[in-house]
């Protein structure tokens, strides 16, 4: 039975669908891992575009688009478990929190991305969702939703658990799951820009996301290079993974990609000559 935001996956390796049987709650099934993202080709490459393009590049879209590309190569990092069911997703997005002007109160939803959107569309897509989201006086779908179920005592804990009861069926709304926060193929956020290290946070229990990832402050670190001890300036990455819909060989393969995308940005500039599907 396939889903509003996703395909069954029925010839999944033996090995996954027995997983998520074994392992049916996504906490059963978090790894967590540091990734460090070369700092230095990252920057240079902001700043070429802001000098030949006049164009305000951040990090969160470099890094954003780097994703997105390498699910174009790897279409399992859009794989997510309800109910003890592999799906594929139908769409890309991700969800992150915006701080609204003038205080220290944020908003969470997510940004729709096509596979085939180049670093210039990640960013602008991103500009735009932060323009709309950090007014004070502007509330997305996410907002307006936790304020009806909040409205009337009693309700928030019946219309949970109904959502739950429905997105674990299948048969939750696509309007509902369009603004849901929890359904997503990557939550994103960037604790640099609140001077935090980077954490491992949670992937929720309720909905459907398969990869958390937060940026924290750049750092040094040591490494090995022909024989001989240099230090890079890094952007680390606390990375939480549901290992169901993917085996960690996959996922460190699909992490060298993006360092190797990060390493050379201009790869990003155009879309992908090839989009690989997943298996169904």
């Amino acid at each position: 039975m396939n889903r509003p935001d996703g395909k069954r996956i029925k010839n999944a390796d033996p090995m996954y669908q027995v997983a998520a049987f074994i392992m049916d709650k996504r906490v059963d099934s978090m790894n967590m891992i540091t990734v460090d993202l070369p700092l230095d080709p990252m920057n240079a490459y902001i700043h070429k575009v802001r000098n030949e393009r006049g164009m305000a590049l951040s990090p969160m879209g470099l890094l954003l688009a780097g994703y997105l590309r390498t699910a174009c190569d790897f279409p399992a990092l859009n794989r997510f478990v309800v109910n003890k069911r592999i799906y594929t997703r139908t769409e890309f997005c991700a969800g992150l929190v915006v701080l609204k002007s003038g205080g220290e109160e944020g908003t969470m939803s997510k940004i729709y991305f096509d596979l085939n959107d180049t670093v210039f569309d990640v960013q602008r897509k991103i500009d735009e969702y932060i323009e709309k989201n950090r007014n004070v006086e502007n509330n997305n779908s996410t907002d307006k939703l936790i304020k009806t179920l909040l409205s009337i005592p009693g309700l928030c804990s019946f219309g949970v658990g109904l959502f739950k009861f429905l997105d674990r069926h299948g048969l939750l709304p696509k309007k509902i799951i369009d603004a849901s926060p929890f359904h997503e193929s990557l939550l994103i956020s960037n604790l640099a820009s609140i001077r935090t290290n980077h954490i491992y946070h949670h992937v929720y229990e309720f909905g459907t996301t398969s990869v958390g990832i937060t940026m924290g402050n750049p750092r040094v670190v040591p490494r090995l290079s022909r024989d001989e001890v240099v230090f890079e300036r890094t952007l680390p990455l606390g990375v939480v993974m549901d290992e169901r819909i993917c085996s960690g060989s996959y996922f460190a393969a699909a992490f060298k990609r993006l360092t190797a995308y990060l390493k050379n940005p201009t790869l990003l500039e155009v879309p992908p000559t090839e989009i690989k599907h997943d298996i169904t």
